[in-house]
């Protein structure tokens, strides 16, 4: 049990947790996304209904939460190929620490540019 709780607090489990959370929730968005795809096939004012529903500012700060889940998970998936193909394996934190820094840096400059 204790080995357990030690392996959950540790950086890298937390990492992996955020990277998978991230693949699944932008899983379940691309449903929607294509369903706002195809509101322009079904012909001009259908797609402009649905662009001044976007304006509404839960929907911007739902997109600057997608942005921050395309950032966690591109940086979570350089990160894991950085170990994987790179030999300096020893730089996990350091990973760590620049995959949740680009992250951050991402999600803040789309907000800053929302404004």
């Amino acid at each position: 049990m204790r080995n357990d709780f030690r392996a959950r607090s540790h950086p890298a489990y937390w990492a992996f947790v955020v990277h998978r959370v991230s693949g699944v929730a932008l899983t379940l968005f691309l449903p929607l996304h294509f369903w706002a795809l195809a509101q322009s096939l079904q012909g001009e004012a259908r797609l402009e209904s649905f662009l001044r529903w976007t304006d509404h500012p839960l929907v911007k700060l739902s997109e600057i939460g997608l942005v921050l889940l395309l950032a966690a998970h591109m940086a979570g998936g350089m990160r894991l190929l950085a170990i994987e193909f790179l030999p300096w394996r020893d730089w996990h934190k350091t990973l760590l620490t620049a995959a949740a820094a680009v992250t951050v840096a991402f999600g803040l400059a789309f907000a800053l540019n929302l404004t």
